[in-house]
């Protein structure tokens, strides 16, 4: 049962029905969408001073991948106040996005979105390290200990450490630097961290960087003479492009490498696109692990290729430079894989030893800055270290995730671990995805509730994944349910088959 909001524990704190480290878009979203919800009661800390969406790749004219609608609530509750259509109401932007006529916003919009609706929330807490996750198992629930790092966003000399977790019975705020909340369950949401593959570890971070640190460094690539940029997916593309854009040719060489066989474009028709559903994630968490391993590579085009208007940009740069014969002063290598980077120097030219998959032929370039379009990895949630050894790992050493996102532990570690975008290997593709964020957030209200947070959408996919259950489902009798669809009972038991 969730807590009043009186409930305290044996000390004489607050118990918090849930925890959630790290404030990125899917731990707004939950926060969002329990925001309203009675009895809940629920904190959500993260040690940067304000919220910020990869600010590296905040370019002009970048726009998000996904429809607006795949906002933070808006797939789950339309009618909630924190849906981007409230955010453009409340800065008198309706109008203007009316005469917008587009479904992907700029990405920098987006991030505004979400700081208003971080800045909104109550359960919201900025400039908040959590330093340890530990278990008390004779309260039954998790001590979490804390430390201000950063004051409060907008915050007064005289308000620096206060805010809502500092305040006493009566309301009047208390200060504090280290503190200890009392939960019940937690929610790893901290995200991914920008990777750098070992063949660069041998490169000066000033001449080779990753992209996630463009904005920041794009000034320092201007005056030289060859840049090269790695990884082909959506962030490698606007790098480029902006490159391409910016550079004077006959300054400035430009190369492009990536090891997918083609720059091709992102899956977007509207099947495929199915396999950002519920429906997809349920079917692919059901296959057997080595399976799920061998299937996630070969689905690059869902989650690493390149929306097709950025190809477009790009081609018609090269072809309008080269009208009467002018050098393109780019080149582009797809199906390669950088084996090793060497440098003398910290401020010199690096030497690339690449590798043609198809041809099987290694060669050399040279490049006077790189930036690194090489992706992200899960971060390692150090503050669980205490904790730790309770989980139950697979064969390659990562946590064992069930379809309503709980971590396997031990029997008596009873309170709960979710987890949000560290679930590629256990749920697919869609684990980074903000179409699904909404909808993850709620099946873990729903979990942590036992089903009275957010109705849950039945399945909806016209696709069906995997084999018919039924020797006749692949011929439905025409009375029959619809396809996609499930009768009541059998939906219910979707949603709630976790809770027995």
């Amino acid at each position: 049962m969730p807590a009043s909001r009186g409930d305290r524990d044996d000390r004489d704190d607050p118990v918090h029905d849930l925890v959630g480290i790290g404030l990125g878009p899917f731990n707004l979203s939950l926060a969002a969408l329990a925001d309203g919800v009675p009895g809940l009661r629920a904190a959500f800390f993260d040690q940067a001073p304000v919220f910020s969406w990869h600010p590296g790749l905040l370019l002009d004219g970048a726009t998000l991948q996904v429809p607006f609608l795949a906002d933070l609530v808006t797939l789950i509750d339309p009618t909630s106040p924190w849906s981007f259509l409230a955010y453009l109401r409340a800065h008198d932007r309706l109008f203007r996005f009316y005469f917008y006529e587009r479904f992907h916003i700029p990405r920098r919009e987006y991030d505004a979105y979400c700081r208003w609706v971080a800045d909104s929330l109550a359960s919201t807490h900025f400039g908040v390290r959590v330093d340890a996750v530990r278990w008390d198992a004779q309260a039954g629930l998790f001590r979490i200990a804390l430390s201000r790092c950063a004051p409060p966003a907008g915050a007064s000399p005289d308000e620096t450490a206060r805010d809502e977790m500092g305040r006493d019975e009566t309301g009047r705020g208390a200060a504090w630097s280290t503190r200890v909340v009392s939960a019940r369950h937690v929610v790893l949401g901290i995200g991914t961290e920008p990777s750098v593959p070992a063949a660069f570890a041998a490169v000066s971070p000033l001449r080779a960087f990753h992209a996630a640190r463009y904005l920041e460094r794009r000034a320092d690539l201007a005056p030289l003479g060859r840049v090269a940029v790695v990884g082909s997916g959506q962030s490698g593309a606007e790098v480029f492009a902006d490159l391409l854009r910016a550079q004077r040719p006959e300054r400035q060489h430009l190369t492009w490498i990536s090891r997918t066989p083609a720059f091709a474009p992102m899956e977007y028709s509207k099947l495929g696109l199915e396999q950002f559903t519920p429906d997809h994630v349920r079917y692919f968490h059901g296959l057997p692990p080595r399976r799920r391993d061998a299937l996630v590579p070969a689905q690059w085009q869902l989650h690493r290729a390149i929306d097709v208007d950025t190809i477009g940009q790009i081609y018609d740069v090269l072809y309008e430079r080269t009208i009467d014969g002018a050098d393109a002063a780019a080149t582009l290598l797809p199906g390669v894989e950088v084996r090793a980077a060497a440098q003398a120097a910290p401020d010199g030219p690096i030497t690339l030893t690449c590798h043609h998959r198809d041809q099987d032929r290694h060669f050399t370039l040279t490049a006077d800055a790189m930036v690194l379009a090489t992706g992200y990895a899960p971060r390692r949630p150090a503050p669980l270290d205490p904790v730790a050894d309770r989980f139950d790992l697979d064969g390659q050493g990562r946590l064992r995730i069930d379809r309503r996102y709980r971590v396997a532990t031990d029997p008596e570690l009873t309170g709960r671990v979710y987890v949000q975008n560290a679930e590629l290997h256990t749920h697919g593709v869609g684990a980074p995805d903000l179409g699904l964020g909404a909808w993850r957030a709620a099946v873990i209200l729903d979990d942590l509730t036992g089903g009275r947070a957010h109705r849950l959408p039945p399945p909806s996919a016209f696709t069906t994944f995997g084999a018919p259950t039924e020797p006749d489902q692949a011929h439905p009798d025409p009375g029959g349910p619809r396809s996609g669809q499930a009768g009541a009972a059998g939906h219910d038991a979707v949603l709630h088959e976790a809770n027995r």
